[in-house]
């Protein structure tokens, strides 16, 4: 029996018990909740692996429940929501969502999906915990151990998506990689429409990193080829 519980949190009593049905078959122990006010109280409580949300729930929906959870949690997180646009699927990773499924799905790809993340989450864990050494470059320090990232000083607070993209180009001065190879190194899988996923969240990482007001850019962009970090 694994020892990893998963948070699944929907209004559709049909589609969490579906869920749970499938999770725990794969030996997953499981904990439902109806709105996102209560996905937010138990997580405070109970430790969880990994949370599958809704985005239309009662009380909060899946965005505000994500950032509430963020400030203070680093597990993955996988949104499975009726609502389909492109829109909802990057404001949804932006927000700091690890994966995104639409409804109507397949219990065996959420299944998939779910192995997928707890393989990538526990490999990048064991990745930061055996090399615990700061980066810094000027004013920009980057501490792999607490996650945390500074910039003069100040705390910039980054998503889990953010941190690992941002880490992964410091990590390798000058290295140009290429869009596909972010997505597969820091989402841990390789995925179609990976260009338009990486590329928002290396916009908002610039924007965080303040990168709009300074002359020379911490993240450069190699044209038809990808980014790298210019330390």
């Amino acid at each position: 029996m694994k020892d990893i519980s998963i948070l699944i949190a929907d209004d559709e009593e049909e589609i969490a018990d579906l869920i749970a049905f499938h999770l725990e078959k794969e030996g997953y122990h499981t904990v439902k909740v109806p709105d996102g006010q209560e996905a937010v109280r138990i997580v405070e409580k109970q430790a969880f692996e990994l949370l599958i949300l809704d985005i239309m729930m009662p009380k909060l929906d899946g965005y505000e429940v994500t950032r509430r959870i963020r400030e203070q949690h680093n597990m993955p997180i996988i949104f499975l929501s009726a609502k389909t646009s492109d829109f909802d699927k990057v404001q949804g990773l932006v927000i700091g969502a690890d994966d995104y499924m639409t409804k109507p799905f397949t219990p065996i790809e959420l299944v998939a999906r779910v192995n997928a993340q707890l393989r990538r989450f526990t490999t990048l864990n064991q990745a930061t915990n055996g090399n615990k050494s700061t980066l810094a470059f000027g004013g920009l320090i980057i501490s792999p151990e607490q996650r945390a990232v500074t910039l003069y000083g100040e705390y910039i607070e980054l998503t889990p998506k953010e941190f690992d993209i941002l880490y992964l180009l410091a990590s390798h001065p000058k290295k140009v990689y290429t869009v596909e190879n972010i997505f597969l190194k820091v989402w841990g899988e390789a995925y179609f429409e990976s260009r338009n996923t990486v590329m928002v969240h290396i916009r908002t990482l610039r924007k965080k990193l303040k990168e709009d007001k300074q002359r020379n850019k911490l993240i450069k962009t190699v044209w038809g080829v990808g980014y790298t970090f210019n330390g």
